[in-house]
């Protein structure tokens, strides 16, 4: 006999039901809302930690699509692309405020634009959640310039929402 209390806890959707290290690979990468913004170049004061936003893409990021051109390589190509894990995601400060792993290890729901919740991968763009349309590659920019493309909207992005 199943109760009605199983039968609710079945209905949910998996990142109700499971800490980020009980998911599998699929779930896992499904978190990643496609926004891109964990792919923007900061910059650390050494002195304070304090981090500073940059609109500077990766190399590997398209700045429509706000996903990896070489995801499965990534590393090869950028050797300090920080990988998401269990791990790091209870260890980084700066995952944006609307970061789906951020979520889910804060005991938050998903935004009703992430794909998971409204089915569609665009809605995180059209929603104004994501870098498209926002950065400038870090091909050819010299790391001196990188302090003159310094913004706020990446912790800005989805109050309200």
């Amino acid at each position: 006999m199943v109760t009605k209390n199983a039968e609710k806890q079945d209905d949910l959707p998996f990142w109700k039901t499971k800490t980020l290290a009980e998911m599998n690979d699929v779930e896992w990468e499904s978190l990643c809302d496609g926004c891109g913004l964990c792919c923007l170049n900061k910059l650390e004061d050494w002195e304070t930690a304090e981090i500073a936003w940059t609109s500077i893409r990766c190399v590997l990021l398209d700045g429509e699509s706000c996903r990896c051109s070489d995801y499965e390589n990534r590393q090869a190509t950028v050797p300090d692309c920080i990988r998401l894990t269990v791990e790091s995601v209870s260890e980084i400060s700066w995952l944006p405020p609307t970061c789906g792993y951020r979520l889910v290890r804060d005991g938050e729901d998903l935004y009703w634009w992430h794909p998971l919740v409204s089915g569609d991968p665009e809605t995180v763009h059209q929603a104004g959640i994501s870098a498209r349309g926002r950065t400038v590659s870090e091909e050819g920019l010299d790391v001196e310039d990188y302090e003159d493309y310094l913004v706020t909207w990446p912790l800005e992005v989805g109050k309200g929402k």
